[in-house]
Parts: structure tokens; C-alpha cells; sequence
């Protein structure tokens, strides 16, 4: 299944460009699927796939009703503990959903689009939230089920079984079997994800209104994509004004629109640019969306492939050492903003408002850091072989 992911600048038209884009996928023939938070005009808006028109179906994401959904089930899987403590269980009239809920429901409904819930579709269009949420939220599948590892690591699950004679000696209850079978089934969901995500045939689409603001905001989220090994296949610029006008305001905004695109093609000569003129009304139904011309996504185009990072080694020619480089591209990337850690044998990285822990090769864990450099837009870490972990030629 070929995977869109839309998202942009608050305010750009990300909604209206991923229901044109879910459009055009539905017109090439392809049965297509628009997920989407927000309501958009002239589509139904029910919770599960509903016809809109041709191969086209649209769900839209509801928080509350997840939310409410996901405690209720907890709750009823952690009875026996309740119980124990005498808590009180809440109903579902009386929740209301916590910050976050809409995040979680996000990445609940895609879980069901990379499980088959929804099968048979070709292509599946999503409708992500601003860019820097959505970036946040795309690397969240990762950190989440690295927290689970850390909490609950393997080994633990081991002692279960000893865990009624450990309940008779303290005198009090061991963690619950729930609790060990909640991670795993949370895990397997997280990994559904995250699969998702970073499959090749998954690439986001860009969307912002050609100005200042979205500029840096363009240029800070390339170093964010290039962080979570996460790949753009086409900016849309919205609401493009026509290029000329005998109206001297009118023309002075289409001339800074145009001084805009040019830049955006300067930073990223590979990521093509499409044009949505404004409409000089917000669109509304199929008909409006159709207008835009907003291109289908090409399903031959692969997406990510693989981590984004590559390791170079270096023999010194005088003494026979070796260096071992880790290279990750960081388009954008300031040395002011950037910091590195490595903790045992992880990475710790921070890229301005980014941030990923990546796990390095065993190769690598065999040798101690001995420098790093960010240049041409190319962070480079120094490996060299500690002698009491390496092997020993001979």
C-alpha cells in the first residue's frame, strides 16, 4: 500500500491538500483511503470508511471516542487490581480526553491501516497535524516502544513465574500478569507502526503558503526529516496568487510568493515544487479540490530505504590505524543547535527541537569516540578501535 503523509505549517491548507491528494489518487483508479482529524467540507465525516466518491472512502479520527474506548478497556483489564485497591472506576460519560488523546488516536488509526483493518486499498492518504507536531508524532512509535524495552526489559518478564512465592515472602502483590501482556501488546502495535512509517513505499507531502514564516519552518523540518530517515516527495505551495496584476498591493504579494519558490527550489533542488493557485474562496467539495490539480502520488516512488546513516572507514597509511566514520545527513543543521552524546551503546542526538536515540553497530561499540564534525551538511562522528575490545591481527 503506497503511503501519503500530508502535513505543513499551521494554517497552509494541509487538510484541503491531503483530500486533493486522495482525490487524484482515487481518480488514477487507484481505491484510496483519506484519514483525517479535521472536518472537511463536502465529505462525510464517519469513524469508519464511508464512500465519497469513485474508489474514494474517508474516515475521519475521532479522540474522544478513542480515548474514552482505551480507558474503559484498561480499566476493565486491570479489574482485579482496582478491586484490590478499592479504586472507583470511571464511566465513560465522565471522561474527558487528556492532552495527547488526539496523537494516540492518529497513531491507533493508522495501526489498523498498516493491520489490515481496513484493507484493499491502494493508497492510503493521511492527514497529519502542523509540521512540527507531526514530525514529533511520526518519531513517537520509536521512542515509545524504547521506553517499554526500558521499563520492562526482557529478562524481567522471565521472573513471572516466581512471582507467587515472591507475593507470599513480602507479604504484599507482585505486578499483575496484565501489566507484562499490556507492554507486549502495546510493543506489537507500536511495531505496526513504526513499520509503517518507515516502509519505502511511505513519504510525506509538504504543504505551505509561499512567505517568511514557512520558509524557516521548511528549512527547520529537512533536518528533522533527515534525522527520522523520513523523505519528502513533493511540496505543495498553497493559495499561489497570479503572477501579475495592475494592482500595485496584489503585485507587490504575488513578487514575494515568487522570490519564496525560488528559494524553496535553491534548498531542495530534489524536491519538485507544484503550484495550487488560490481560489479566492476556501474549497469546498470535490469539484474545488479538483481544481487545485494537486498531482497523484507516483506508486512506483520509493520512499525510505533503510536508516538514513552509513559508516566510512579510514586506514592511516603510516601506521595502519583504522577510523571507522558514522555519517548521517543533516540538511540545515546549525553547530550551535546540534548535540551529542553517546551513552554506552547509543547516540543520543539533538538537532535543534529534534531528537532521536540511535543504537550503533556492534562494530562501532567496540570503539571509543574520538571526534566529530559537522560539515556540508553532514554530521560526522570518529570512531577508533579500542584495543581491549578489538580483535588481534596477526
Amino acid at each position: 500500500m503506497r503511503t501519503v503523509l500530508v502535513t505543513g505549517p499551521g494554517g497552509a491548507g494541509r487538510t484541503t491538500v491531503a483530500a486533493a491528494t486522495a482525490l487524484a489518487a482515487a481518480a488514477d483508479g487507484a481505491r484510496t483511503l483519506l484519514l483525517s482529524a479535521e472536518p472537511i467540507p463536502g465529505l462525510p465525516a464517519a469513524a469508519e470508511p464511508t464512500r465519497v466518491a469513485g474508489p474514494l472512502d474517508h474516515a475521519r479520527i475521532d479522540s474522544g471516542a478513542h480515548f474514552r474506548a482505551e480507558l474503559t478497556d484498561l480499566q476493565d483489564r486491570a479489574s482485579g487490581l482496582l478491586d484490590l485497591l478499592g479504586a472507583g472506576r470511571l464511566d465513560g460519560e465522565e471522561l474527558t480526553e487528556l492532552p495527547g488523546a488526539p496523537q494516540l488516536a492518529l497513531l491507533h488509526a493508522l495501526r489498523r491501516a498498516a493491520e489490515g483493518d481496513w484493507s484493499g486499498y491502494d493508497v492510503l492518504v493521511v492527514d497529519l497535524p502542523p509540521l512540527t507536531e507531526a514530525l514529533a508524532l511520526l518519531a513517537l512509535p520509536e521512542q515509545l516502544r524504547r521506553y517499554l524495552r526500558r521499563l520492562l526489559p526482557a529478562e524481567r518478564q522471565a521472573a513471572r513465574a516466581l512471582r507467587p512465592v515472591l507475593a507470599q515472602l513480602a507479604g504484599v502483590p507482585m505486578p499483575a500478569q496484565w501489566l507484562y501482556e499490556a507492554a507486549a501488546r502495546k510493543d506489537a502495535e507500536l511495531a505496526a507502526v513504526q513499520a509503517l512509517i518507515e516502509d519505502a513505499s511511505t513519504t510525506l507531502r509538504l504543504v505551505a503558503e509561499p512567505g517568511p514564516a514557512a520558509e524557516d519552518a521548511l528549512r527547520t523540518a529537512r533536518t528533522g526529516l533527515a534525522l527520522y530517515g523520513l523523505r519528502a516527495d513533493l511540496l505543495v505551495a498553497s493559495r499561489v496568487l497570479p503572477r501579475h496584476s495592475s494592482d500595485p498591493w496584489f503585485a507587490g504579494l504575488a513578487a514575494q510568493q515568487e522570490k519564496c519558490l525560488d528559494h524553496w527550489r535553491q534548498d531542495a533542488p530534489g524536491l519538485p515544487v507544484h503550484e495550487a493557485a488560490h481560489l479566492g474562496r476556501d474549497p469546498h467539495g470535490p469539484d474545488d479540490l479538483a481544481a487545485l490539480e494537486i498531482p497523484a502520488p507516483d506508486t512506483r516512488t520509493p520512499g525510505r530505504a533503510g536508516e538514513p546513516w552509513w559508516t566510512e572507514e579510514e586506514r592511516d597509511a603510516e601506521d595502519g590505524a583504522t577510523t571507522l566514520t558514522w555519517c548521517l545527513p543533516l540538511p540545515g543543521a546549525a553547530k550551535e543547535h546540534l548535540r551529542l552524546v553517546r551513552r554506552g551503546d547509543e547516540l543520543l542526538l539533538t538537532v535543534g527541537p529534534f531528537h532521536r536515540i540511535v543504537r550503533i553497530a556492534s562494530a562501532l561499540r567496540r570503539c571509543t569516540v574520538s571526534g566529530a564534525a559537522l560539515t556540508d551538511g553532514v554530521l560526522r562522528v570518529r570512531f577508533t578501535p579500542d584495543p581491549a575490545l578489538w580483535p588481534r591481527t596477526t
